[in-house]
């Protein structure tokens, strides 16, 4: 394999070139209209289904005593899949597709440092991601009647779970994008994963309802964790209670994602290649 050398650039064009194919990774994802379906609308999909289905029964109770609606009970859990969604499952088919079809080769052909790369993927995960979790609480909101927090402090714990849960995601998914040998097999390697992972991790059923050893596994992947963050944020206080080890536990949050950023990173340095070994 024959190597390149780019000449190393100044930080500031670095970040000017990493800006220009953020925007470029943003409308080239609108584009797509299988990835916008199954990453950006398939949590507000779900979201809608549940709440529709299940529109006529009580989640249980309240401070004040009221009812929790299936839409209040399961919007945690649906945006911490669009984390997942936008972060993991589209990156690790994304990229998968760039090795696959040359664009890897051909980038690595150009004066683009790989920083910019991941700067314009993570950059267009954030603002997708952003994007579609303001969609599924302006829904959730207006459509199905849920009451949003109204504490500065409840909104600062969801800022800080989605920015970690969706970088977190998102290194994950360029690190997963080696493990498909084909950009064929991408999805069928990636959609599985993800979707066990979902049933596994508090975003389609109790997490309290699972067998123990099911929980135990569930646990050592952030997602459990992300869900656990939001459910902190959007359901009252009383279902603390209903946790493992009774408590929202967001350091063990914090802890158990943020060791995951780091495996993702460390992963991505080891495995990362503009060019395919067979190329």
């Amino acid at each position: 394999m024959t190597t390149i050398t780019i000449p190393r650039l100044p930080a500031g064009r670095t970040l000017r070139l990493g800006g220009s194919r953020v925007v470029n990774e943003v409308r080239t994802y609108f584009r797509q209209g299988d990835s916008v379906f199954f990453t950006f609308l398939f949590p507000l999909v779900m979201l809608t289904i549940f709440s529709t289905a299940f529109s006529d029964q009580s989640f249980g109770k309240d401070a004040a005593g009221d009812d929790v609606t299936a839409a209040a009970f399961y919007l945690p859990g649906m945006l911490a899949a669009g984390l997942l969604l936008s972060g993991l499952q589209n990156l690790a088919v994304d990229i998968a597709n760039e090795r696959s079809d040359g664009t890897l080769k051909r980038l690595a052909g150009t004066p683009l440092p790989v920083v910019s790369y991941f700067i314009g993927k993570i950059g267009q995960v954030l603002v997708t991601g952003a994007a579609q979790a303001v969609l599924l609480l302006v829904v959730a909101r207006l459509v199905f009647g849920v009451a949003l927090p109204t504490d500065p402090g409840g909104w600062l714990t969801f800022g800080w779970v989605f920015v970690l849960g969706v970088t977190t995601s998102a290194v994950l998914g360029i690190a997963l994008s080696r493990v498909p040998r084909t950009g064929k097999s991408a999805t069928a390697v990636v959609i599985p994963i993800t979707l066990v992972l979902q049933f596994i991790s508090g975003v389609y059923l109790s997490f309290a309802q699972l067998p123990d050893w099911l929980q135990n596994v569930a646990s050592v992947f952030p997602l459990k964790w992300m869900a656990q963050g939001m459910r902190s944020v959007f359901l009252p206080e009383n279902f603390e209670s209903a946790e493992p080890g009774g408590s929202w536990d967001l350091a063990g949050v914090a802890l158990v994602t943020g060791v995951w950023l780091v495996v993702g990173l460390v992963v991505c340095r080891m495995t990362f290649r503009w060019i395919r070994k067979d190329s």
